[in-house]
């Protein structure tokens, strides 16, 4: 038999690892870190022009013991400038046992996933039972998954989408319409949706924060997912600096997150944070603590993640005989 770890394409990924089972595999990652049973997870960034690189590495024992290393690309101009994905790159799963590489997978799809997957996390636990009204900021494919997400945990009523492209917010509201039977409304201007949203989510490659207090109700939650390096940002310093902030992994958040430019802006310190999703989850630390408070959860996306949903993948391709499994050794 040849040995040697199983290669998987995207379309592959896709098809062994669907929306829900991601959510559950992610909730229980986050609680798993929260209680100190893995390591923190890494990263390392390198900047280039109109770009970047992320290597995130995370370690997740699921009856075996994985460890993941994620090389990704992230080039917000490249589906205009050269008709390729935005975010591309590899994961590369290993036995933490013993080192052996078993999996090699398009990223892809993992990570758009898991990103949709920690925002259904914290609106489960963050947002309040009744607010069904969405807004989505940001009508990629990111977009459609966050929605998508959000719909797993809050019966969405009502969605309105903005994009800085407004056909893409048109294309977005018909689509989705159609997938979830519920009115969604493509609107130019975010006050549209003050009145009525209680449920924000951010997922642009912004570079100027856009979401400020004035367009936030009270008791609302926001999962801002977009700023992911130094240079991204959605959410106004005022709004974070009245907010209450949960972040995913706060040493990542400080850095590279929203959070980060408040911290810059001396409006806020670490220690203002008042968790991390994990901890939430793990119930070691308050969510919500009141009905009028305004909740942001900081989502930079974290190796946690990562290695949770490619765990899932790999088991299910063992159990499907999906993917060639590559002897590099020979």
């Amino acid at each position: 038999m040849t040995r040697g770890p199983l290669i998987l394409t995207r379309r592959e990924v896709a098809g062994l690892l669907s929306l829900d089972d991601c959510i559950e595999a992610v909730e229980a990652a986050f609680c798993a870190l929260a209680l100190g049973r893995v390591p923190r997870p890494g990263v390392l960034g390198m900047p280039v022009n109109e770009g970047g690189f992320h290597i995130k590495a995370a370690l997740l024992d699921r009856g075996r013991s994985y460890c993941v290393v994620k090389t990704n690309g992230n080039f917000p101009r490249n589906r205009e400038r050269h008709g390729l994905p935005t975010i591309q790159g590899v994961i590369v799963l290993c036995d933490a046992a013993d080192g052996s590489p078993l999996a090699i997978m398009d990223s892809i799809e993992i990570t758009t996933l898991r990103t949709g997957a920690a925002t259904a996390v914290a609106a489960k636990y963050l947002a309040r039972p009744g607010d069904t009204v969405v807004a989505i900021c940001g009508c990629g494919n990111q977009g459609r998954v966050q929605l998508r997400a959000v719909s797993r945990v809050r019966p969405v009523s009502r969605v309105y989408a903005w994009d800085a492209i407004a056909e893409a917010a048109h294309r977005f509201a018909r689509e989705m319409e159609g997938e979830l039977g519920v009115p969604v409304v493509p609107i130019e201007e975010l006050r549209r949706a003050t009145p009525d949203t209680n449920l924000w989510v951010t997922c642009t490659t912004s570079r100027k924060a856009f979401l400020g207090p004035e367009q936030v109700a009270p008791g609302s939650f926001i999962a801002a997912v977009g700023a992911d390096s130094e240079e991204k940002q959605e959410i106004e310093v005022d709004l974070l600096a009245a907010s209450a902030i949960v972040a995913d992994v706060l040493e990542q958040c400080a850095t590279i997150g929203d959070l980060h430019h408040a911290i810059a802006a001396n409006r806020l310190r670490r220690e203002d944070v008042r968790a991390e999703l994990g901890e939430v989850v793990a119930g070691t630390k308050p969510g919500r603590r009141s009905e009028e408070e305004i909740i942001v959860f900081d989502s930079t996306g974290t190796a946690i993640q990562d290695v949770a949903a490619a765990a899932v993948v790999y088991e299910r391709a063992l159990e499907r005989s999906a993917g060639i499994r590559v002897d590099l050794c020979s």
